[in-house]
């Protein structure tokens, strides 16, 4: 994505969804022809010459000054997400060179997120990458979210399967709150990494294989994935409600684990531990007299890795396009 082409895109997106009430301006009523603040009105309040404003919407102006991003951050009612992003867009850094990443791009886990994604039995935990590629994942993560093992590597991505899986619609109770925090993710790191060229093929292939995609991609929302809450409508356990935290490392935010987990004594805690118990491996019978009597023995000895082949998940797995 071009970054003057992708400003003037976003600074028009802006401007649209406000109203003159919005931001203390008279409203002469009349028909209006664009719909939210004209480019005079947002330039009045940024306190920026229309023509300025004007040529930067058509990115004509090479490396505006950080005091006038801030001011149109402020006339447009931008959040911290939609501020830096302005600022990306606006004077993005020297140009990378296009040229494919290696094939181990960012594929191994950061060994640390590994380790805590295996001690975390009882709360559904992913790994993703900064496309929303699974990389990892736990057998807990698998009794809620589906069996990413079934699918091939390039296919285990969070917004491919939201877009283009119709289970994903059954599972997520809003799925369209869902959907839309996938399109602005993706808008974001389009932002931080305009030469991705792995990133633009997949917006290229949702946009083609999802008109929702292609509306909500086109309207430039911006939102870095943090925490927040999902309600699911699980087919085994029926109705869950779940908060969802993002981890990153500092020094690495390429990587990021994803949990869920529910507010104990709550329904959804219940049912998330009958779901967990539910999908659980059978339990390995000891020989009489032995130490420790049973004890559960998963199917893969690597229940976090991103090869796990089996869970004992009975719902469909994520299916395949």
């Amino acid at each position: 994505m071009s970054s003057t082409t992708g400003l003037g895109a976003f600074l028009r997106t802006r401007r649209s969804r406000l109203r003159p009430e919005d931001v203390a301006l008279p409203d002469y009523g009349g028909r209006r022809r664009v719909r939210g603040l004209r480019r005079e009105e947002t330039a009045q309040l940024a306190g920026v010459s229309v023509d300025y404003y004007t040529r930067m919407e058509q990115g004509r102006v090479p490396n505006p000054s950080t005091a006038v991003l801030d001011a149109l951050a402020r006339a447009l009612r931008l959040d911290e997400d939609e501020t830096r992003h302005l600022h990306r867009l606006a004077q993005p850094g020297p140009p990378a060179r296009r040229t494919p990443p290696p094939p181990s791009d960012r594929r191994q886990v950061r060994p640390m997120l590994r380790r805590l994604l295996e001690e975390l039995r009882d709360i559904p935990a992913v790994v993703m990458g900064r496309r929303m590629d699974v990389l990892a994942w736990n057998a807990a993560a698998c009794a809620l979210l589906g069996d990413y093992a079934a699918l091939e590597p390039a296919e285990r991505n969070i917004a491919r399967i939201t877009f283009l899986d119709p289970a994903s619609r059954e599972l997520f109770a809003d799925w369209s709150a869902c959907a839309r925090e996938n399109v602005a993710y993706l808008r974001l790191e389009a932002g931080r990494h305009p030469d991705d060229l792995q990133l633009a093929a997949l917006v290229g292939e949702l946009s083609l294989k999802s008109e929702e995609f292609c509306h909500w991609w086109a309207e430039h929302p911006v939102q870095d994935k943090t925490s927040g809450t999902k309600r699911f409508r699980h087919p085994v356990v029926g109705e869950l409600e779940l908060t969802y935290e993002t981890l990153r490392a500092a020094d690495d935010p390429g990587q990021a684990l994803i949990t869920y987990a529910a507010t104990p004594g709550t329904p959804s805690h219940d049912a998330l531990h009958m779901l967990l118990a539910w999908a659980a491996p059978p339990a390995a019978t000891a020989p009489p007299g032995a130490a420790g009597g049973d004890r559960a023995v998963p199917d893969d000895s690597h229940p976090a890795s991103g090869t796990q082949a089996r869970t004992r998940v009975r719902r469909p797995a994520p299916r395949r396009r």
